[in-house]
């Protein structure tokens, strides 16, 4: 049924007779000609409502409003009335001008045309201070704190950089918060859009009919009585919002017309909705679709049903972050006999505190909870009441946002927030370091580096006689049964099998304690780089390794290769000088070339051990020195191919775990 707000104006639209006094008495007083219906079609003159009228044969319009009306005058002829002139903004724009309400009909004849007019002529010159009244009137946005504004910069930020590492259904709760909030921000902050929502035969209906002061919402023995929401709306510009819920013009109504009752609930949009458990499929689909655009709900229970598992499991408790923005009423109270209503709304306290929801009271947030006959009216001025300030405070919008982020961060916790310590640490940085050092074979070359060195050292110090000895030697023995060597395909495997380890020991302490997206996401990162890695190490430990040529000589060889030459000289001199002796050649003294000999025999392989002792050092720091170029080239090859792409994700998660502390509020200031 349609809300008829004022009778007076309706009985005077029906006797008002087509004469120029008639014109004057409407442009005198306008307001008589604003409809009085809450729908978005016109109310016709008799009064009727919407449904009647339609019912009655009036036309509708593409959008499903009541037409013009055809009336019939004394002599059976019928007029078609013409629209309103759009130029006047008096006549334009009515009380109730944004959609809430049928659209206005001139029922003047002719003649009311003529006069209305001059009397628009005599206006002119007011038409757009009018126009500019009218855009006043326009409501303001909505507006969010900084707080508020900043959980959600951080929550698009937060989607954005997971969209690549997180599937779509993950992320999809967080986007329609964005979305919703977005789209509840463009449009009227004056406003607050309360649901009214219960199960079958609760009373919801007659509780919206109660606040509203007249019968708007059908109620009955029937089940179920809603089959779609209505919308009620206490002022103007809510079109917008109700258009969001996706209510119809033929589905909108104006409470009763009370001067009180309007400043106490001015801004006020109330929704009743089918019922939550109803046995058609497309009612509930409606409640779960309004309930997710609502700023508010007041939830109707009954004694009945008020510990209805559906109730609690599918909406109480998965609501109970928005305990701030939810009213829970007890209707049917008349129906407890004594102290009974008493102990059910206790119990229904109970209930509520076990379902995770805070109670307001004692000046906590949190939900409120009242008890009340929509049948007898009692508790009825309470809930108006309680119902104005909440209105009146305008937060209900943002509040329900906030809980909506809330939600949505507590949904996303597992795959942003483990409780445990996350990175790679230096050590586990050393160690693959390492492993892929021992893969190139790092110590091995700086140990053949140093054999080269003290091999070259030998060479220039050694005794001639000695280094023929071993040169003869090394001709003698073969190198393969000297030095067995591995088939280099073995070799090439066991390479292969050290690299792969250690990037699968790195990956795994990368990739500990974080959520399993992260961890997915760091060890693609390792397996895509390792790809070629034991290509590239066996390239970098061919231009790493041994130089080309000899070690270098550090600055005493010279004096040793001088001081080995001069003992050399003393062991062929001695000979010499004996053997001249022995053919006769010289004067007989074994003396002076037996002591030549001596000192050159033992000189040489003392001046060969001393060079041997000083070349420790050097050969130590040459093969160090060539161990810790491989070294170096293996781990600034593993550095870049593996390390950096995880420290990239790892640099990624961090990034992310900081904008998620953001949603959550944490580190989030007054300001």
């Amino acid at each position: 049924m349609t809300a008829v707000t004022d009778q007076d104006h309706t009985d005077e639209m029906d006797h008002v007779t087509h004469t120029g006094d008639a014109v004057a008495a409407q442009d005198e007083h306008p307001e008589n000609a604003s409809p009085v219906e809450g729908d978005s079609a016109s109310t016709p003159a008799n009064g009727l409502p919407v449904e009647d009228a339609e019912e009655a044969g009036a036309p509708e319009d593409a959008d499903g409003h009541a037409g013009v009306r055809a009336d019939a005058d004394a002599s059976g002829r019928t007029e078609s009335k013409a629209p309103a002139d759009p130029a006047d903004p008096e006549e334009s724009t009515g009380s109730w001008d944004d959609g809430l309400i049928a659209r206005r009909v001139n029922e003047t004849t002719a003649a009311q045309q003529a006069a209305a007019v001059e009397i628009r002529a005599s206006r002119a010159q007011a038409a757009h201070s009018a126009h500019a009244a009218q855009a006043a009137h326009v409501p303001a946005p909505l507006a969010y704190d900084g707080p508020l504004r900043s959980r959600l910069d951080a929550l698009r930020e937060l989607v954005g950089l997971s969209r690549t590492r997180l599937d779509s259904g993950t992320l999809a709760e967080a986007g329609r918060v964005l979305d919703e909030a977005a789209a509840r921000r463009r449009l009227s902050g004056q406003h607050t859009v309360v649901a009214i929502a219960g199960a079958t035969g609760s009373g919801k209906s007659q509780l919206f009919n109660a606040l509203a002061g007249v019968a708007i919402s059908e109620t009955g023995v029937r089940r179920p009585t809603t089959a779609a929401p209505i919308a009620c709306s206490w002022s103007d510009g809510a079109a917008t919002l109700i258009d969001r819920l996706g209510i119809p013009g033929r589905l909108r109504r104006r409470p009763l017309q009370s001067a009180e009752m309007e400043a106490q609930l001015r801004g006020l949009v109330l929704v009743d909705l089918p019922d939550h458990d109803s046995a058609a499929v497309a009612h509930r689909e409606q409640v779960d679709r309004v309930l997710a655009l609502v700023d508010a709900v007041i939830w109707v229970v009954d004694p009945e049903k008020y510990a209805d598992a559906i109730l609690h499991e599918r909406y109480l408790r998965p609501m109970a972050g928005h305990a701030e923005v939810m009213f829970v009423v007890l209707n049917q109270i008349d129906r407890l006999p004594g102290e009974a209503a008493d102990q059910v709304l206790d119990d229904l306290r109970r209930l509520l505190d076990e379902d995770g929801i805070a109670l307001g009271e004692y000046g906590e947030p949190g939900a409120t909870v009242l008890s009340l006959s929509a049948l007898t009216g009692d508790g009825i001025p309470e809930l108006r009441e309680v119902l104005g300030q909440f209105v009146a405070d305008r937060g209900a919008a943002a509040r329900r946002i906030s809980a909506d982020v809330d939600a949505a961060a507590w949904r996303l916790r597992p795959v942003y927030a483990t409780g445990r310590r996350t990175g790679l640490s230096e050590e586990a940085r050393d160690e693959f370091a390492a492993r892929l050092a021992d893969s190139v074979g790092a110590t091995a070359a700086g140990e053949a580096a140093e054999r080269a060195w003290l091999r070259n050292a030998n060479r220039a110090c050694g005794t001639p006689w000695l280094r023929l000895w071993r040169w003869y030697n090394d001709r003698r023995e073969p190198v393969t049964g000297r030095l067995p060597v591995r088939a280099q395909a073995d070799e090439e495997a066991t390479a292969r099998q050290r690299v792969e380890q250690a990037v699968r020991t790195v990956a795994d302490r990368a990739s500990g304690g974080l959520p399993a997206p992260w961890a997915q996401a760091v060890r693609e990162a390792a397996v895509r780089g390792s790809q070629g890695l034991p290509e590239a190490l066996d390239e970098l430990a061919a231009r790493a390794g041994l130089p080309v040529g000899r070690p270098p000589r550090p600055g005493w060889w010279p004096a040793a290769v001088l001081a080995q030459a001069s003992m050399t000289i003393l062991q062929v001199v001695g000979g010499l000088w004996l053997v001249g002796q022995i053919i006769g050649f010289m004067a007989p003294n074994l003396g002076v070339p037996v002591l030549l000999m001596v000192a050159g025999i033992i000189g040489g392989p003392l001046v060969e051990w001393s060079c041997r002792m000083a070349a420790r050092g050097p050969a130590r720091r040459y093969g160090l020195d060539a161990e810790r170029r491989l070294r170096e080239a293996a781990a600034g090859c593993g550095r870049a191919r593996v390390l950096d792409p995880l420290a990239a994700e790892l640099l990624r998660y961090r990034e992310v775990r900081e904008q998620y502390a953001r949603v959550t509020g944490a580190g989030i200031g007054a300001g």
